[in-house]
């Protein structure tokens, strides 16, 4: 892999720290706080975790996609010896789920399943083969239902239904936006161009299996240790369903063996066990097996999509439209939020004046869908970008410059309302294509080779919380001791991404230690204030900014207190290498440990609060909550590729990446980040994919390791990475995302490049041999050299909820209903 560091000036945070003295941890390559612990087999992971007197826990899953449940008989089960209880949905009936809008789940089905793999029954036995066995004494007698087993069928068939809410009989919701007057718009094009694109399902693929252990205690307390993103809104969901005080119940997410928002959601495992452990008095574990994590999945939506957009000659958009359908399997999960992400981040890399987005989500009788890195966007962005490509060329324009002409402008508010901040696409763009010699290459290498190129904007944490208040989304609480250490604690959980480090080092900046010199305590419902969670991109700018206001103001006692004992104004000391000193004289000054020991004689004990709380989105209009961030990141990519026309193989040479970081935290995390996105992009661009049996039953195809495709060392190819660095005043030290980002453009870079190499396009994810070589045969018998879906279905929507863009002196509120906009 190869590096370069990219610069386009200082931000308004700048590249220094207090009084302009040379950052000393901030920037640096640090290793993570972590790394030893992992490296050496001493973390502790879930199923690492034993207690006394710990029993196992199993659950009987549906084989039936979708049916009434006539009766389940557990009684062979509760006599086998070892078993020390069954339970059933009517053991809890309370319904659950991650949005207020979609509590539509129980921990088991109580009257009714509706995927294959939905869990009925559950049991806690002395070992894992006992409750194994006793699963499968467990006797349930189903009546089949109809199958719903697409978004076409879903829109069609009215009964059964799948769900008793939503849009439409199995359509979970519609949405309908209109920003700006469309015909207006596309009466100024000179070109008009719409396509259709397809992005089939694919999922997390963690190393690590979900897993949980639940312990409740002589007080009547509840403890669940869990691989999840989001302790906090698991202990919101046990607290509802188990009817439990929440002080009563305490959540630990443990160090998580990869999550990429599969762990996002509160599951079902969690219940049962925290239930079996309340009904026993005994802990009890349970560890899914792999093919299990295939039906909780959560991943990635498929999504059938329509794009039609206006452009003058020299490339500018005057007006787009944009129609997402997405086949949500058989629950809400994150997908009202999916929905509206489809359609929300087309604004923000190029400008659009006038903009219409309509969603559809159906329920069908798959595992449920939900987050997966990028969440709901990744999808739009294929689409997009490949949909630019082809009017670049319609256009006679080259593709890169294109872009570059019609970016976003810094500091501005788009047509949906969504605050642009700092922009760096424009130097990533630039990177990528001197990088990989783009002119040189585009158009012109010979057949079977060539590139392609795409860009991506991401948001750095959602502007509102799931469950709508005015608190925090992200709290920190530091502890300074007489001896020098410094304890920090913050409810974010570390998924891998190194959020513990980064808060490691922020506070090291701020006071001057060392960052290994600081304790790191995360994600405990009972040791730490709140945090939302890992998704969304949004630890290292909302954790960060929380740390730092925490680091700032224990920074700000001990200066008081140290510059009193020196006799020099508190303005004039430095924080470094574990030393207070005077800036004008470093001789004189004390370490770190006596300036603690100086502010707890002036004070008492010394323990400091942070929090973050996200600015305003400037629109008010119903949907507006999803899209907003304090910041925006950008990526820009260029892949080589070639394609051999006889198999239809495509192999990934090499990969250029420029990456808008805003500032590197520390780069030798942001290059993982980056090439991480690259890797998983390469997946689901050429090989992953959830399918199922073309039969009426939806069971799928590959649940497990053996069978599902995905990357290993071998399809990874050669990396480029810039990281370009222009600090973003919301961001701590100008920090923004890199977790999701930069796996956007892959996709349709690849994509882009395929048409390069032979001149047929793959309108559809991921771009198989097969569809490679059946667009190839169509292109040598004289038809449209084009593989993917050639219609979208027929919906009735609702009326368009109209907001004037910003452009038009609207103020982000819908018109009223009875107005005619024009």
């Amino acid at each position: 892999m190869a590096t370069n560091n990219g610069s386009n000036g200082a931000g308004a945070n700048g590249r220094n720290g207090r009084n302009g003295a040379p950052l000393k941890v901030v920037g640096k390559p640090y290793r993570k706080v972590d790394a030893r612990a992992k490296c050496t087999g001493q973390t502790r992971f879930a199923d690492d975790i034993t207690l006394p007197r710990m029993l196992y826990a199993k659950m009987l899953r549906s084989h039936e996609p979708h049916a009434l449940i006539k009766s389940i008989d557990t009684a062979k089960a509760e006599a086998l010896p070892g078993v020390y209880a069954v339970i059933t949905g009517r053991d809890l009936p309370t319904p659950y789920g991650i949005l207020p809008v979609s509590q539509d789940e129980h921990a088991l089905c109580i009257d009714k399943v509706r995927f294959i793999g939905d869990p009925v029954a559950a049991v806690a036995a002395i070992d894992e083969d006992t409750a194994f066995a006793a699963m499968n004494l467990i006797e349930v007698e189903y009546e089949p239902l109809q199958t719903i087993t697409n978004i076409e069928e879903a829109i069609m068939i009215d009964e059964p239904r799948i769900q008793d809410y939503g849009d439409g009989a199995n359509v979970h919701k519609k949405v309908h936006l209109e920003f700006g007057d469309l015909d207006e718009g596309f009466k100024a094009a000179d070109l008009i161009r719409e396509d259709i694109f397809f992005y089939e399902g694919n999922t997390h693929l963690p190393m690590e299996q979900h897993a949980a252990v639940a312990h409740y205690d002589a007080d009547n307390k509840i403890t669940l240790w869990s691989s999840t993103q989001t302790p906090h809104y698991v202990h919101r969901a046990l607290a509802k369903v188990l009817g439990l005080s929440a002080a009563h119940i305490r959540v630990i997410a443990t160090p998580n063996g990869g999550g990429f928002g599969g762990k996002s959601d509160p599951f079902n495992h969690e219940v049962v066990v925290c239930k079996l452990a309340m009904m026993t008095g005994r802990p009890v574990k349970i560890t899914l097996t792999r093919e299990e994590v295939f039906y909780c999945h959560r991943g990635r939506h498929p999504v059938l999509m329509k794009i039609r957009t206006g452009v003058t000659k020299d490339g500018a958009i005057t007006a787009m439209d944009f129609e997402s359908f997405l086949d949500g399997g058989a629950y809400g999960s994150y997908g009202v939020a999916s929905t509206f992400y489809t359609g929300a981040l087309q604004t923000v890399t190029y400008e659009v004046p006038r903009y219409r987005f309509r969603g559809l989500r159906a329920f069908t009788n798959k595992p449920p869908c939900g987050p997966k890195r990028g969440h709901g966007t990744p999808q739009p962005r294929y689409a997009l970008e490949v949909h630019l490509d082809k009017l670049a060329e319609e256009l006679k324009l080259d593709p890169a410059e294109m872009r570059l002409k019609h970016l976003v402008k810094p500091d501005t508010i788009t047509a949906n309302y969504l605050r642009v901040g700092s922009m760096g696409l424009g130097p990533c763009i630039e990177k990528v294509v001197a990088g990989s010699d783009w002119k040189n290459k585009y158009r012109k290498f010979p057949y079977g080779r060539g590139v392609g190129l795409a860009c991506s904007s991401y948001i750095c944490g959602a502007g509102l919380p799931i469950y709508w208040n005015n608190m925090p989304h992200s709290g920190v609480q530091l502890g300074l001791d007489r001896q020098g250490g410094v304890r920090v604690q913050c409810g974010s959980t570390d998924i891998g991404q190194g959020s513990d480090s980064v808060l490691a080092y922020i506070v090291a900046e701020v006071l001057g230690i060392d960052p290994f010199d600081i304790r790191i305590l995360t994600a405990d419902t009972d040791l730490t204030p709140v945090d939302l969670g890992s998704y969304s991109s949004r630890v290292t700018l909302m954790t960060g900014n929380a740390a730092l206001q925490a680091a700032e103001r224990a920074r700000e006692l001990l200066a008081i207190a140290v510059a009193e004992k020196l006799g020099v104004p508190a303005d004039n000391l430095a924080f470094a290498e574990r030393r207070v000193f005077d800036v004008e004289n470093p001789e004189t000054g004390v370490t770190f440990a006596e300036a603690v020991v100086l502010a707890e004689s002036k004070y008492g004990t010394i323990g400091t609060v942070g929090s973050y709380t996200p600015p305003r989105s400037p629109g008010h209009f119903k949907g507006a909550g999803v899209g907003p961030s304090p910041a925006y990141s950008y990526s820009a990519a260029v892949a080589e590729v070639d394609v051999d026309a006889s198999t239809g193989f495509v192999t990934v040479e090499r990969i250029w990446i420029g990456h808008d970081i805003g500032r590197s935290i520390n780069p030798l995390l942001v290059m993982g980040q980056v090439e991480g996105s690259v890797y998983m992009g390469l997946g689901e661009a050429l090989m992953e994919e959830m399918t199922y049996r073309a039969n009426r039953n939806v069971v799928h195809k590959f649940p497990s390791l053996l069978e599902y495709k995905s990357p290993t060392t071998l399809e990874m190819c050669d990396v480029v990475t810039y990281l370009i660095e222009d600090p973003d005043p919301a961001g701590p030290y100008g920090a923004k995302e890199v977790g999701q980002g930069p796996l956007l453009p892959v996709m349709p870079a690849i994509a882009n490049a395929v048409y390069d190499a032979v001149g047929v396009r793959i309108d559809e994810v991921p771009i198989t041999p097969e569809k490679v070589l059946a667009a190839l045969k169509a292109k040598a018998q004289g038809k449209d050299p084009r593989y993917g879906p050639k219609s979208v279905p027929a919906v009735e929507w609702p009326a368009p909820l109209k907001v004037l863009t910003p452009a038009e002196g609207g103020d982000g509120k819908e018109l009223p209903r009875v107005a005619v906009h024009s």
